[in-house]
């Protein structure tokens, strides 16, 4: 016997207090089932994203369509990669989109604030010359698109910050960095043997990347190329980024650093084209990295020494280790004789190149989307190598050292100024159509 039959068989007052009750229980049904008929008609209107079918592709936009966006928007239009559609590109260059037009599913866009508020798309692909990095970022992350950014994430660390800052206020989006080396067997198996007892700590970095050979027509080829305005550097921000992720990837960042850049000493550009830094760590080891672009034939030659060990990755593309019986620094310790070294025995280390390593990164940004698989590359991981190009060049700029993190302040009033003062006349020349793919493998 429920409450209501149990009142019914008392007295009237208890009868009616009965009825009463069964009317607020009949009320309460009623606008239960009116809310749930109204929500059910708002949800059809405006779905909350949070109980809506789960994404099951990716519409991927590019802007920018220079070598590096033609060169995704290849593979994307090949369907090289799964659960992912290339639906709309952009590019303010209006021939730069003849290519792209009238290809079936895919709409061109001479404006990438367009594009982003189109609808079109859910994520992007921004490979634009490197001050719009930030800015396009930006907006398409405040516009609620998941972003893959080129290298470098910004021209300037105080740009950096400022993209990084609006990824973190939108934390159900991904952000990734375009930096691919990280996939490369080469760089992976370093790292592990890097975090190995049979490496020991590390005592010493030497790289020497001479082989960007650029010639005056690479340069003439856009008028954004090498100018502070335009790029915010030479050879350290454009063609070195990946090799100065690398470093810190594997070694972390250095604690300080003093760089010598030669601005525009092989070319008629007016940043660096020549350059050699040194570095030391916080466990005291030290580093030198040089680059040119005005160098042939060249040399691409990694040394990374610990107590253990050196690894050599030389000219001819082979990895070799030799190690250590005995630490060295326990051997110099221990040993009765003055001119005795550890005994050592070598080793090549095989690897293969990997295929199609960008692919890989927008296949990892894709699962990132779809299924949360972690990011390879997390864009906010661009920093250390953004960080890296401005210091060394900073540092030259100003005649000494210059201690980590930097002032990104200072490096940005430093590049203002040099934007102002810029006198530089540059010449642009249309050059032939090259294939630019034989620079990945590094």
């Amino acid at each position: 016997m429920n409450f209501c039959d149990f009142l019914v068989k008392r007295p009237s007052p208890c009868r009616r207090l009965a009825a009463a009750v069964r009317g607020f229980v009949t009320a309460e049904r009623r606008l239960q089932v009116a809310g749930t008929a109204l929500w059910k008609g708002l949800a059809r209107h405006f779905p909350d994203p949070r109980y809506s079918a789960p994404m099951k592709h990716v519409r991927l936009g590019i802007v920018g369509l220079g070598n590096i966006g033609k060169f995704h928007a290849g593979y994307l239009l090949d369907k090289k990669i799964s659960r992912c559609e290339l639906t709309a590109v952009s590019d303010a260059f209006a021939p730069s989109l003849e290519a792209f037009k009238n290809k079936p599913g895919l709409k061109t866009f001479a404006s990438a604030e367009e594009m982003i508020r189109s609808k079109e798309i859910d994520a992007i692909v921004i490979a634009t010359p490197h001050f719009l990095h930030t800015s396009l970022g930006i907006d398409a992350l405040q516009n609620g698109l998941h972003v893959m950014v080129e290298k470098p994430i910004s021209a300037h660390k105080a740009d950096a910050e400022r993209l990084i800052a609006v990824a973190q206020a939108h934390p159900k989006q991904v952000f990734g960095g375009m930096f691919q080396m990280r996939v490369e067997p080469r760089y992976q198996k370093i790292k592990q043997l890097l975090g190995s007892a049979d490496f020991g700590q590390l005592v010493r970095v030497n790289w020497i990347i001479t082989d960007w050979f650029r010639t005056e027509a690479y340069y003439a080829s856009g008028g954004w190329r090498a100018t502070w305005k335009g790029e915010g550097g030479g050879v350290l921000l454009n063609q070195c980024l990946h090799q100065l992720d690398m470093l810190q990837w594997l070694c972390g960042m250095p604690k300080t650093v003093r760089g010598f850049c030669q601005l525009g000493h092989y070319h008629n550009i007016e940043v660096e084209d020549n350059i050699t830094t040194y570095m030391e760590w916080a466990n005291g080891a030290t580093g030198v990295f040089i680059s040119s672009t005005g160098e042939a034939p060249g040399t691409n030659r990694l040394e990374l020494c610990g107590t253990r060990g050196k690894l050599v990755i030389a000219e001819d593309n082979k990895m070799r280790f030799t190690r250590n019986e005995s630490d060295m620094i326990e051997f110099s310790r221990t040993s009765k004789s003055g001119f005795a070294k550890p005994d050592a025995w070598n080793c090549e280390i095989p690897f293969e190149p990997a295929s199609n390593p960008h692919g890989i990164l927008i296949q990892n940004f894709v699962n990132a989307i779809l299924d949360g698989t972690p990011l390879i590359a997390p864009g906010a991981e661009g920093m250390g190598s953004v960080e890296l190009a401005n210091v060394l060049l900073y540092s030259s700029l100003i005649g000494q050292s210059v201690e980590l993190p930097m002032d990104s302040k200072a490096w940005e009033n430093k590049l203002n100024e040099l934007i102002a003062n810029s006198r530089h006349e540059k010449k642009v020349v249309q050059t032939t159509t090259e294939d630019f793919t034989k620079s990945f493998n590094r």
